[in-house]
């Protein structure tokens, strides 16, 4: 057929509602024929039909793609429409393979075929790219002619690039491994006649529901939900990961899709909606499956659509185009993509309800067992009045009696925390459908605020009803200043969690903290937790703590007065009012004090002491920092951090308590001298070497380390050659680091030079100090973690010291290096992080110290110091704080001169030049 008839063949397909370019067989086949008339041989016939059916799905797919553009943020005529395209594919491929490739003229009993679709295309329920699982169905055994017409249809799908999975089965066979195997089971409750012999088909079906799917309803249920469970175990376990798996997730599709299968295998329906008549689903719970239904599946249509083929997990960098696809715009407040998020969680966490109600109805009908924890406490707990044990489940005795009075919302969670036992769903439909009665009058009632804070202070473990209570909008309700930040997404690969969970890990945290389950990893926030504190003041805290999160205002300055106000409305003491406030407004404090400066600087630690003012504070303050981190998620907390924050709290505590004068530079120096004096004697030196070695540092040396690292300082430099290098690599425990100590010939730009040498090995900087003695030699420490944020093994050692020698004798050059090492993960590339450069001259006695915020990458630490040694200025102490893919670079310089960056032009001129590299290095890595 010439070109021509191709398009005519094309334009003259049939449409069908939403799609503009879907066939209709009764129309689309005789054309099909007709561009097939006169050729008789079968390659040609396979070749000419692909290329037929190639162009009309292309423009069928291009018109899908053009109408779901019109529409983003719902898919469900798209996924459709693309059923029903790939429907009429399949029917014309069977149609060309049983009348043109092997036309049967006198079909036996045997050799009848039906194409069935299952699984997603059972469900005709198909994203762009998702696969083609088609079961061609036999009577008996395979017949050759069976045999011929599955491969030539297989070889035109194939050619026509589409994703095939396929079987060949008979009935008894589809019964027998349907026994065998739940999943080739669950594909079968899926499955949907496309085009063949339909009495076959339906004589699988009346097959399946008699002989199999009757008999085996609690067996297929209890196997669901443990795949459900396992499949949540491998993608994280937590509905708040921010970077779901749209399919698999917990709270994703695949929970949809699963309570399909079960109500489809109980009941024998078709539809969600039909769950309503039977009772399962209330009309506002079937509205909330539908819209997350529709919301999810778009999701996963732009995922596919964007990448070009079967992508489900919502990737950082996915997350900004689909958010874009689907409409939502950057504010001033917050980013596009957040608004998006947002919304996702919010439907994850609804679908998280709805399934807890369908298993609770299985439950009710005994088709499920209940859980055994709660048949286990429902023999061991006496319930309060107006209570009731229904299957292991808290339930509500009277739905009159407990609505009559809106604080029982409050006790339904008391109760199940008292108790242990799970809030039975009915009773939170109950809730949620009356979550208006929580109104002005009930969050100032001071026994409703009393079962709040008992619930927070009074059970041991507030999490689990703060969550659950989450979930239902409850707590939004009863503090309305929360609901901002339920389900709200920080768009950076440093946190978790969305803010509202961030807040209740933080609570889990606080809790854990005082049950005494962290004695070793946190031996001050436990002690401090097990002296007596303010538990109403600090719960209340860190519970608040990111409440002004998403607005335009500095959240701590705009959380503090939200937090006065919910305090206030407490009835708190109004010293308590106060010391909440203040612990919100400061929450970063004492974080960004111990991660971003020079916490052995005297001027830091009397600063910082000055806006503590009392011991009470500091204590309540580190415990919440101590939560804050913890908070995050999985490996944010380290021995580094707790080293710093412990630091930072002793030395602190001191000046609280015995005056500023413990900070002087003076005495923190004859103590330091004094330290490393008993040190060396203690190794065997001699008095005159003692001496020498003290006298050969100037004064900036003695605060700043610690005596073992002094001590270490004192080994390398004793009998050093002028042109010898001495490295000295071990691991620091209680930092969770590798110590690197170096000492060499002092010149202009080593400090830089070992920072190359340090990145190049893959090493991450987080603390560095560096001094010159007064006979010329450079004193270098490094604190350095591997890719885990830990101590290099070992076994790298010696490579770590080799690349590190190389780079220092100029045999690797580490601008050059870099040029193919700096390159932004693809994952993280849609960060934005801008470049923040800030002098300050006030912080430190005799330092400027200069800070830059701005993204990471492996070769920044190296530009920046390079930038510097190249305008003379002299850096004595590095403070490295990562965040993620945000970073904060502390500087302790001088000038030439070794006197602060008084000039302001001076300053502003190294602050372009300072951009400038970091710029240049984003550009380079781009490249």
């Amino acid at each position: 057929m010439a070109q021509t008839d191709t398009a005519t063949f094309v334009q003259s397909a049939p449409a069908l509602p939403g799609a503009n370019a879907i066939f209709d067989p009764d129309q689309f086949l005789p054309l099909l024929d007709a561009a097939l008339q006169g050729q008789d041989q079968p390659r040609d016939i396979r070749s000419r039909t692909v290329a037929l059916l190639t162009e009309t799905r292309n423009t069928a797919m291009a018109d899908i793609n053009a109408g779901f553009a019109g529409h983003p943020r719902a898919a469900r005529e798209t996924v459709r429409a693309i059923a029903a395209l790939t429907d009429g594919i399949v029917t014309a491929i069977h149609h060309v393979a049983t009348t043109h490739l092997h036309p049967l003229h006198s079909a036996s009993e045997g050799e009848r075929l039906a194409v069935l679709a299952v699984g997603g295309y059972g469900r005709a329920e198909m994203a762009p790219a998702s696969d083609v699982d088609l079961l061609f169905l036999t009577p008996y055994k395979i017949t050759p002619w069976a045999e011929s017409v599955v491969e030539s249809m297989l070889y035109m799908l194939w050619d026509l690039k589409l994703k095939i999975g396929h079987s060949i089965r008979t009935i008894d066979d589809c019964l027998r491994l349907g026994t065998e195997d739940m999943t080739i089971r669950t594909s079968l409750v899926e499955h949907r006649h496309v085009t063949g012999h339909a009495p076959l088909a339906q004589e699988l079906r009346d097959r399946l529901w008699s002989d199999l799917f009757e008999k085996t309803v609690p067996e297929f249920i209890e196997a669901k939900l443990d795949e459900r469970t396992a499949r949540h175990q491998r993608q994280g376990g937590q509905r708040y990961v921010l970077e779901p798996n749209v399919k698999e997730g917990k709270g994703g599709l695949r929970d949809l899709q699963t309570l399909y299968w079960i109500a489809k295998y109980i009941h024998r329906v078709d539809r969600a909606v039909e769950l309503v008549d039977l009772g399962v689903f209330s009309r506002d719970e079937h509205l909330a499956f539908w819209q997350a239904e529709d919301f999810l599946w778009a999701v996963r249509c732009h995922l596919h659509l964007i990448a070009g083929r079967p992508v489900d997990v919502l990737s950082f960098d996915m997350q900004v185009e689909v958010a874009r696809r689907m409409g939502y715009a950057d504010t001033s407040a917050r980013r596009g993509v957040e608004y998006f998020m947002q919304d996702y969680f919010r439907h994850a966490t609804r679908v998280g309800e709805l399934t807890r109600v369908f298993l609770t109805e299985l439950e009710a009908r005994h088709v499920r067992n209940a859980p055994f924890l709660g048949r286990f406490f429902r023999r061991r707990r006496k319930l309060k009045a107006g209570f009731v044990d229904q299957h292991g489940r808290l339930a509500i005795q009277s739905e009159a009696e407990f609505l009559a009075d809106p604080l029982n919302m409050l006790r339904l969670f008391e109760e199940a925390l008292r108790t242990g036992i799970l809030i039975h769903p009915d009773a939170m439909r109950v809730v949620a459908a009356n979550l208006h009665l929580i109104d002005e009058k009930v969050r100032t009632d001071p026994e409703a605020i009393r079962i709040f804070m008992d619930l927070l202070l009074k059970h041991g473990n507030p999490e689990r009803s703060l969550r659950r209570m989450n979930e239902l909008d409850v707590l939004a309700t009863f503090i309305p200043e929360f609901e901002p930040v339920v389900a709200m997404m920080q768009f950076n690969v440093y946190h978790h969690y969305t803010v509202d969970e961030h807040s209740i890990q933080c609570v889990a945290a606080l809790a854990e903290i005082e049950r005494g389950e962290h004695p070793e990893d946190l031996p001050l926030s436990s002690e401090i937790m097990q002296d007596g504190i303010n538990r109403k003041v600090l719960y209340l805290a860190v519970l608040l703590h990111d409440i002004g999160k998403g607005r335009r205002e500095d959240h701590s300055i705009l959380g503090a007065r939200l937090a006065r106000r919910i305090a206030t409305r407490f009835g708190l003491a109004a010293e308590d009012v106060e010391t909440v406030e203040w612990l919100v407004r400061n929450h970063l404090l004492m974080s960004d004090v111990a991660q971003k400066r020079d916490i052995s600087d005297p001027r830091t630690l009397r600063d910082f002491a000055k806006a503590v003012k009392t011991r009470k504070r500091l204590d309540l303050l580190l415990v919440l920092t101590v939560c804050d981190i913890r908070g995050v998620g999985p490996g944010v907390w380290n021995n580094w951090k707790a080293a710093l924050l412990r630091q930072l709290h002793q030395e602190t505590a001191a000046a609280l308590e015995s005056g500023m004068e413990e900070l002087n530079r003076d005495r923190r120096q004859n103590d330091a001298k004094r330290s490393l004096k008993h040190l060396l004697v203690a190794k065997g030196w001699e008095a005159k070497e003692i001496r020498a070695e003290i006298g050969r540092h100037y004064d900036n040396y003695w605060p700043g380390l610690p005596t073992e690292t002094q001590g270490v300082f004192a080994e390398l430099l004793r009998g050093l050659a002028e042109d010898d290098i001495r490295i000295d690599l071990r691991a620091d425990h209680d930092r969770d680091a590798t110590r690197a100590a170096f000492v060499l010939a002092d010149h202009p730009g080593i400090f830089s030079r070992l920072c190359g040498a340090l990145t190049l090995t893959g090493a991450n900087v987080v603390d560095a100090r560096t001094y010159t003695t007064r006979d010329g030699y450079a004193t270098a420490v490094f604190w350095v973690q591997d890719a885990e944020g830990h101590p290099f093994a070992e076994d790298r050692l010696p490579r770590l010291r080799q690349t590190i020698l190389r780079t220092l004798k100029g045999e690797i050059v580490a601008q050059d290096a870099f040029a193919s090492r700096d390159k932004p993960k693809k994952r993280t590339r849609e960060f934005k992080f801008p470049t923040h450069v800030t002098f300050d001259n006030e912080g430190s006695d005799i330092y400027t110290i200069i800070e830059v915020d701005t993204r990471d990458r492996p070769g920044l630490l190296y530009d920046l110091t390079r930038t510097l040694a190249s305008n003379h200025i002299q850096i004595v102490s590095a403070v490295i704080a990562t965040f993620g893919a945000q970073v904060v670079d502390s500087f302790y310089v001088k000038d030439m001169f070794g006197l602060k960056l008084h000039s302001g032009t001076k300053r502003e001129s190294l602050e372009k030049k300072l951009r400038k590299a970091i710029a240049d290095g984003a550009k380079r890595a781009e490249e």
